[in-house]
């Protein structure tokens, strides 16, 4: 089938939502770097290790799929443990689908005392981040520096499971790692600051430890909250007002609390991109937070194993709930896309914009 015309380029379409205008279309974020890099003909260990490689993928697949180019180098999921000094595992047989962390660095009450704030420019993946991010700087592309909250970077540094069992018995040891993650993902945020100035930085925050299928809304009150607050005042004090926050799977107990923060004075600015799990409706989205553009919340299930149908009107549906929330919408998956769903399922996200996503 033939496509309507945009009538806006991505930046055009990018810069109407942040200043509360309706742009040409409901915007699309794939979020799925390893899909681009499959889609390509790219394997997901050369998503770590070829920067040329995945930003050639984000280009090609956004602009074959009518994608928003947002995407940052993709080793955030084990930002905590690569750059702490964990031992990784690539990608490299058909059943991976994302790098892994082989061994923790910090396996003992002793590893947390003993730990130190790696280096900013060299640990883990960094270099290979800052490679990407030159990339997209050349091309005139947004800048991306993609974290973990410092929540759940901390649950990174010594594995989950270990980090709850330590909130719950020897809290002062989360509260060490917790300190650690908030000034070790600042002192990364300051190297790119520095290298391309805060004006051009996206920065995007994910928080998948923080769900409550993990921990209770009093945990994340009493731990991930201050930490958030803490984030938010240095990103003001480093001058830096662009802000996407992926709040991820069940965190519906975490809205309340969220809000809470998003309307007082330590608070991200408005307008921020905020993205939600499926497990959020669109609509308590909207209502918890006003101000902001709501993103989502396409089921990455149904993505890579419904029908193009199934995929149709499920986006058909998020459009319906979206398109007219006063701080505006993206659509995209609800968490990243599964690097092996079907091309033709991921093309129905784009014919649903085309079909319902346009402001006449």
């Amino acid at each position: 089938m033939e496509l309507r015309q945009d009538r806006m380029t991505h930046q055009e379409r990018m810069q109407a939502l942040f200043s509360y205008q309706k742009p040409d279309r409901v915007p699309i974020l794939g979020t799925g770097a390893g899909f681009y890099m499959i889609n390509c003909g790219y394997t997901l260990t050369e998503l770590q290790t070829a920067p040329q490689k995945a930003f050639d993928a984000m280009q090609w697949t956004c602009d074959q799929y009518g994608f928003e180019p947002i995407k940052d180098f993709d080793a955030h999921t084990v930002l905590g443990s690569w750059d702490f000094g964990a031992t990784m595992k690539m990608p490299d047989n058909p059943y991976s689908m994302a790098i892994a962390v082989d061994a923790y660095a910090v396996k003992t009450e002793d590893d947390v005392w003993n730990l130190e704030i790696p280096d900013p420019k060299t640990a883990g993946a960094i270099p290979k981040r800052m490679e990407f991010s030159r990339l997209q700087e050349k091309a005139g592309r947004p800048i991306e520096f993609l974290a973990r909250s410092p929540f759940s970077m901390a649950a990174d540094i010594c594995g989950l499971e270990q980090f709850a069992r330590w909130l719950i018995k020897k809290p002062q040891l989360c509260n060490r790692l917790l300190r650690m993650a908030l000034e070790h993902t600042f002192n990364v945020l300051q190297y790119w600051v520095d290298t391309f100035g805060a004006e051009n930085i996206f920065f995007l925050m994910s928080a998948p430890s923080e769900t409550n299928q993990l921990f209770s809304p009093s945990q994340i009150q009493k731990y991930a909250l201050p930490y958030h607050m803490k984030s938010h005042q240095r990103m003001r004090s480093m001058q830096v007002n662009k802000f996407i926050f992926h709040i991820c799977a069940e965190q519906n107990l975490n809205l309340p609390y969220l809000a809470e923060l998003a309307s007082s004075k330590n608070g991200w600015p408005h307008p921020s991109i905020l993205s939600f799990g499926h497990e959020v409706d669109l609509q308590d989205a909207a209502r918890y937070f006003p101000d902001d553009i709501i993103m989502g919340n396409v089921d990455p299930t149904i993505i890579q194993a419904g029908t193009p149908q199934q995929v149709y009107q499920h986006c058909k549906a998020c459009i319906e709930k979206g398109k007219n929330f006063r701080g505006g919408f993206i659509l995209a998956p609800g968490c990243d896309m599964p690097p092996r769903s079907p091309p033709y399922n991921v093309w129905m996200m784009t014919r649903a914009v085309n079909d319902f996503g346009w402001y006449e």
